[in-house]
């Protein structure tokens, strides 16, 4: 029986949507995979990567010990001592998801594995860490045959802002500054 269930690599930190607070806004970490259902990995328990910038892996950690899920931990290091050293961040999952896009309860940090065989672990970690450092001299891909890839999904509440909107924004304030100042010398 496999242990990773599901995983997202290089998810981007600018589109978790953390929320506004109260019942029904309290943000997620939504993900898409191929046929699935969108699913909210914001209670996943397993471990996850941080990435600078340049995608370069600055920290690994674990999300699940205590009430720590993964959206916990991510959002803590959005307003910790991390807070403006990462951009990315990848995330193996422990937690299956079910048929309606919910977490399973069946897994959780202190639940037994049965049927658990060393080859399947072996396989699993090392198939995840070429999958998350991808080592240039690795020729194959990581093995994680069981284990479904989803893909972050963007909420419409988050938005990035361009250049051009930074632009026009700075030519109606200095616009507005001009005309006061005319006002004023007058």
């Amino acid at each position: 029986m496999p242990i990773i269930k599901n995983y997202g690599f290089l998810w981007e930190r600018k589109n978790i949507y953390r929320g506004a607070g109260g019942d029904g806004n309290a943000g997620h970490l939504l993900g898409k995979a191929s046929s699935n259902p969108n699913a909210d990995f914001r209670d996943q328990i397993g471990v996850y990567v941080l990435y600078d910038r340049n995608q370069n892996i600055i920290y690994v950690g674990q999300a699940g010990n205590g009430n720590a899920t993964l959206f916990t931990r991510l959002k803590n290091h959005m307003d910790g001592a991390l807070w403006n050293r990462w951009e990315y961040f990848t995330w193996i999952g422990f937690r299956d998801v079910n048929a309606n896009g919910s977490l399973s309860n069946q897994q959780n940090v202190n639940s037994g594995i049965s049927g658990f065989k060393y080859t399947d672990a072996l396989n699993e970690i090392e198939g995840i860490l070429i999958e998350v450092i991808e080592p240039k001299l690795n020729k194959q891909s990581g093995r994680l045959k069981s284990a479904t890839e989803y893909f972050q999904v963007t909420d419409e509440r988050v938005s990035e802002v361009s250049m051009q909107q930074l632009q026009n924004e700075l030519r109606q304030v200095k616009e507005a500054l001009d005309m006061y100042a005319s006002l004023s010398s007058k």
